[in-house]
C-alpha cells in the first residue's frame, strides 16, 4: 500500500449531504411561500426543475461563464422560468436569501462519515478542498462538527482556480508544505475531484455511492465512506 502522508476530502456531496440537506430546505420554502398557489403542483416537481438549473448554473460558474451573484441571485428566478412561472422576482430574491441563510445550518452527513474522520485524523492530516462559497461551507462544517478534523480548508475563490484546474491542487501541496506523492484526493466528482486531482499528479478515490458508471482510470473507488477503513 502507498504511503500517504495527507488526505484531502471534497465537501459537499462527499461528506456534507447536499442532496438531503439541500431538497429539506426546498420543501420548507415551497411550503413557506405557497408555491401550490402559483400552480406549482408538488414540492418534488419544483425540486427537481431548481436542481437541474442549479447544476446548470454551478457548471457555468465552474467554467467562468457566470459570476457568484449571478449563481445566487438568478437560479430561483431562471427555475421558475423553466416551470413556465413569470412575474416572480420579488418571491426569487427572498427564497434565494432564505436557501443560502437556513441550508447550511442544515447537519446532514454521509453515513459514517464522523466516524471515518476520526479514524483518519489519527493517521493522516487532513484537509478539505472545495469549490463552494466559504461563507455557506464554514457553516457546514462547524454545524456538522467536522471541521477540527482539518488543518487547511481550501476555498476556490480563494486561491482564484476552481477544481478541476491543476492549480488549486499544486497550491494545496504547497499550503500543506508536502509532495504529490504523499496526497490523495477524495470526492464525489469523477472529473472536478478525481481527475483533477491525477492531473496534478495525486492519487485519488472517486466516491460513487451511486455507482455511476464511467470507463476512467482511477487509482480507487468507493461507493460507501466506510470502505475508506480498507483503503487507508
Amino acid at each position: 500500500m502507498k504511503k500517504y502522508s495527507h488526505i484531502f476530502f471534497d465537501l459537499d456531496n462527499t461528506l456534507w449531504d447536499f442532496d438531503r440537506n439541500s431538497s429539506e430546505t426546498l420543501y420548507e420554502l415551497y411550503e413557506k411561500y405557497k408555491l401550490a398557489d402559483l400552480g406549482i403542483k408538488s414540492p418534488e416537481h419544483f425540486i427537481g426543475k431548481y436542481q437541474e438549473r442549479n447544476a446548470m448554473m454551478w457548471e457555468q460558474y465552474r467554467l467562468g461563464k457566470i459570476d457568484k451573484d449571478t449563481l445566487r441571485n438568478k437560479r430561483f428566478e431562471f427555475t421558475f422560468w423553466d416551470l413556465g412561472i413569470e412575474a416572480v422576482e420579488k418571491i426569487s430574491a427572498q427564497m434565494s436569501d432564505d436557501y443560502v441563510s437556513a441550508a447550511p445550518k442544515r447537519n446532514h452527513l454521509f453515513p459514517d462519515a464522523f466516524e471515518v474522520l476520526e479514524y483518519l485524523h489519527e493517521k493522516y492530516v487532513l484537509h478539505i478542498i472545495t469549490n463552494g462559497f466559504h461563507e455557506a461551507q464554514f457553516v457546514k462544517l462547524d454545524g456538522t462538527g467536522i471541521r477540527k478534523f482539518f488543518r487547511n480548508i481550501i476555498i476556490s475563490e480563494h486561491v482564484g482556480y476552481k477544481k478541476p484546474d491543476v492549480n488549486i491542487f499544486y497550491y494545496a501541496v504547497d499550503s500543506a508544505k508536502t509532495k504529490a506523492e504523499e496526497c490523495i484526493m477524495i470526492g464525489d466528482g469523477l472529473e472536478v475531484d478525481v481527475l483533477g486531482a491525477q492531473n496534478a499528479g495525486w492519487d485519488a478515490i472517486y466516491f460513487n455511492p451511486k455507482r455511476i458508471g464511467h470507463s476512467e482510470i482511477i487509482t480507487h473507488e468507493i461507493a460507501a465512506l466506510a470502505e475508506l477503513k480498507d483503503i487507508l
